[in-house]
Formats: C-alpha cells, sequence, structure tokens
C-alpha cells in the first residue's frame, strides 16, 4: 500500500460541494494529486476543516465554467426531492456529478494499478457484509483496503497493488454518482423502502442501487440476496448480459446458503455460523454467504474462510454485545433506523426488553407486530415514542414512554430483572437526529449507561 501519485489529476479542476466525512478528504485527497480544487460548504466549522490546505479556493460556486468534474457530498441532492443549486448548475452544464467513489477508481487506474473492486448495497446489512469480506480478505493475506459508505471515505484509501482488493460499501446516493468504475464483484443484500424522498418512488430506488451492476462483464460476479430481494427478474436480466450471478440466502436454498446455519454451496459446507458469534440470525447468515461467495471469486482458499468467519468482531452499533449483567444481555443495535432493520434484530430473541424510538420513517413500526409477543416491555424514547406506543398498545405490548435512553436503561434493567428476561435490546427503528448526533453517538451513550449499572461502576 503506498501514496497516489502527486502529478496524478494534474491539469484537472474539481468543484467540491460538502466538506462533510466524504468531502473534506476529496479536497485533501484531490490537491495531493495534482488536481487544482475549489470547495464549498454552507457551514463555517466543515470550511474550517480544509483550512489547512494549501492551494485550496474556499469559495461559493458562481460557475462551474473550466471545472472537470462536481463531486458533490452524498446527502446533497442532484435531482429529487429538490436539486441543490450548484448541482442543476452542473447539469445544465453537462459537468459530470461524480462520487469520491469514482474518482478512487479513476485514480486506482491512472496510477497504474490492476488492483480489484468489491461493491455491496442494500438497504441493510451492507455495512456489516463490507467489513466482513475486508476481514476474510485480509485474513486470507489478500491486500485490502475498506471505506466509501462505512469507515474511511473512499479517496482517504490508500493505493493498492494489483493483487489488493478495495471493499467499498455503496448507498444509493453513492451509485448514482458513477461514471466509469466497475465492481469485479458486486452484491444487492436486499431492498425494502427506503429514502424514497430522493428517488421519488420504489422503482426510482431499485434503479439506483441496480447501478451497482454497471458495466460488469462476463469476468465478473454479480451477488443477490433473495432473502428480501422479491425481483425475480433480475437474475435472468443480469444473465442476458452475460454476467454471473449467485444468490445468498439465510433462510432457503440458495447458490450460497447459511439456512440452518450451517454455510454451504454446491460444493459442501463451508462453515458453521454458530462458531462466530458476531454474526447472529438469519440475516447475518445471509450476509455471511454474500461476503463468503464474493470473497472466493476473489481469490480467498477456501479451507481459511470458516476460521475467517469466527475470528470476525463484529461492527460497533449493530447487534453489538455491550455487557452481560446479572445474567442479563445488554446489545447494542443502534445502527438500525428503521423497522426493517429493527425487524432483523428483534428476531434474533425470543423474549427481550426493547428499547426504540426517535424520528420514525414513513409506516412507522406497525411492521414489526410479528415480532411484538417476544416483548415482555418496551420502553420508547425520542420524539415520535407517543406514535409509537400507540401502536404497541393497539397490540396489547406492555411499554413505558421513558423519553430519554437515560431514563431507559434503567428502566428496561430492573424490567428484565423482574421478568427474568434474558436480554435487554436497543434497536430503535427509528433515526437518532432529535435527540442525538448520529445512531453511533446514540449507541456510545447507551454503552456509557449500561457500564453506570454495575454497582461498582466496573464492567464484569
Amino acid at each position: 500500500m503506498t501514496a497516489f501519485p502527486p502529478d496524478l489529476f494534474a491539469g484537472r479542476r474539481f468543484a467540491v460541494l460538502g466538506l462533510g466525512r466524504n468531502g473534506a478528504p476529496a479536497v485533501r485527497a484531490l490537491v495531493a494529486m495534482g488536481a487544482r480544487v475549489q470547495a464549498w460548504d454552507d457551514g463555517p466549522a466543515a470550511r474550517a476543516a480544509v483550512d489547512d490546505v494549501a492551494g485550496v479556493g474556499v469559495a461559493p460556486f458562481d460557475t462551474l465554467a473550466g471545472f472537470d468534474a462536481l463531486v458533490l457530498s452524498p446527502g446533497i441532492a442532484h435531482v429529487l426531492p429538490q436539486p441543490h443549486p450548484v448541482a442543476l448548475m452542473a447539469r445544465q452544464a453537462a459537468i459530470p456529478i461524480l462520487s469520491d467513489a469514482e474518482l478512487l477508481f479513476q485514480a486506482v487506474r491512472r496510477a497504474g494499478s490492476r488492483a480489484r473492486f468489491a461493491g455491496i448495497t442494500g438497504t441493510n446489512g451492507k455495512s456489516t457484509t463490507t467489513a466482513l469480506l475486508a476481514h476474510i480478505l485480509l485474513a486470507c493475506g489478500i491486500p485490502v483496503a475498506a471505506g466509501g459508505n462505512l469507515g474511511p471515505a473512499a479517496l482517504s484509501l490508500p493505493l493498492l497493488p494489483d493483487d489488493g482488493v478495495y471493499v467499498l460499501e455503496m448507498s444509493s446516493y453513492m451509485l448514482e454518482r458513477l461514471h466509469s468504475l466497475r465492481f469485479d464483484a458486486a452484491c444487492l443484500l436486499n431492498l425494502t423502502p427506503d429514502h424514497l424522498d430522493r428517488h421519488g418512488d420504489m422503482d426510482g430506488y431499485r434503479r439506483a442501487k441496480l447501478h451497482i451492476f454497471d458495466r460488469q462483464t462476463a469476468d465478473d460476479l454479480a451477488v443477490i440476496g433473495t432473502d428480501d430481494v422479491s425481483d425475480t427478474a433480475l437474475r435472468d436480466e443480469l444473465a442476458a448480459q452475460g454476467i454471473p450471478t449467485m444468490t445468498v440466502s439465510g433462510t432457503v436454498a440458495a447458490d450460497l446458503t447459511g439456512a440452518g446455519g450451517l454455510l454451504r454451496d454446491g460444493a459442501g459446507p463451508i462453515a458453521t455460523l454458530a462458531d462466530a458469534p458476531s454474526l447472529p440470525g438469519a440475516h447475518n447468515a445471509e450476509n455471511a454467504a454474500a461476503a463468503v461467495v464474493m470473497a472466493l471469486s476473489l481469490g480467498a482458499p477456501r479451507a481459511d474462510i470458516a476460521a475467517a468467519l469466527r475470528s470476525f468482531p463484529g461492527l460497533a452499533h449493530r447487534q453489538k454485545l455491550i455487557d452481560t449483567i446479572d445474567g442479563i444481555r445488554f446489545v447494542d443495535d443502534s445502527k438500525a433506523t428503521n423497522a426493517d432493520a429493527a425487524s432483523r434484530a428483534l428476531g434474533c430473541y425470543d423474549r427481550l426488553v426493547w428499547i426504540a424510538g426517535g424520528t420514525a420513517k414513513a409506516g412507522g413500526i406497525e411492521d414489526l407486530a410479528p415480532f411484538f409477543p417476544r416483548i415482555a416491555h418496551a420502553f420508547l424514547i425520542g420524539r415520535d415514542a407517543a406514535g409509537l406506543a400507540r401502536t404497541l398498545a393497539a397490540h396489547g405490548v406492555p411499554h413505558t414512554i421513558a423519553e430519554t435512553l437515560d431514563r431507559a436503561v434503567p428502566g428496561a434493567f430492573a424490567a428484565a430483572r423482574a421478568g427474568h428476561v434474558p436480554a435487554v435490546l436497543l434497536s430503535p427503528a427509528c433515526a437518532s437526529f432529535d435527540q442525538f448526533r448520529s445512531f453511533e453517538h446514540r449507541g456510545q451513550h447507551f454503552a456509557d449507561l449500561v457500564r453506570k449499572l454495575h454497582p461498582t461502576g466496573e464492567t464484569e
């Protein structure tokens, strides 16, 4: 792994709008590769993040004349619900609007590296699958760099050698802004309603996600999760283009399946998932199946897969065991920001105390009704707690509007002890921004509160 050549983008000029987690690293990387950059963010603190980058023009955009491309933060709309004025300016001038993942691909190829690219998308599970695939490849001695929508921004990743693999989590926003990036292995895990304001409707969301397979050839691999992708024509569409396609599942037969807790394909068993404690539940069986089939296609030895799965540490805020106190497991699943994501965690426990709430997504938690009999008591927090309470009341689920995590955590502990319930699960089914900076902030606060439950203040 090395740095990119300092003249890689010499003579090219980029506009960067939005200086958050993706934008600021993009500015630094592009300048380090010899590009000229003008950057802007409406927030003074965000602009300050690039104050120390020599040669960057920090100013609003009056025109995009002379720019080669606009690098737009994923959170800034370029079409729906309303295009940002600078994005509209770019579209009218036929200037490409690119994601930093696209520029990483261009940089790698300009540098002469033939490193491969693996892309993972889906409504849920993509972070775990991305991290797991990177972990497997690294455990097998393959040079790897992982990032994108997860972890490091794409343009902050190093230059890999020809045998290396970039493992990128790709959001629908990023996938809409690709020009030449081709994934050697690409996966669509699942597809349930989300971000419909940005894509117009479910069909628009689907089209955005399917860009993960753009430009693939007969030398590549397309992976489709069958547990939630109710799109029987997709495999036929890809096959008609000559793209090799594999299906994966955590519950039913597929080309590679984790049904029954045994990961296997047509050649036989690969690993027992009970030996991988950081991958609980059928949804993680599907995530593991996807990561393994991609790893095998990228050169990971089959014999090394089981050990790599066993050593996977899991991701923070994705069903992460924080502590066990008085025999009660406290699990942080703060990443579950919608009902579909929360359903995957709820399905892992026969009996639990549930902490949920925040800013509810369209439809609230009504779709979680099949899991309500598992809930001994629910503690609700955040802006839409009252609305969630009405749904639970209609189904006869005992609940308390705790309003804050500070009240919910000790209340949940008391309820679990009183009812001999083995698990307290934070899986909010809601966004976090009403009370927290992010789902990470919410999960960390939960962990801090759990640790304070010990009489000594120390964890076991």
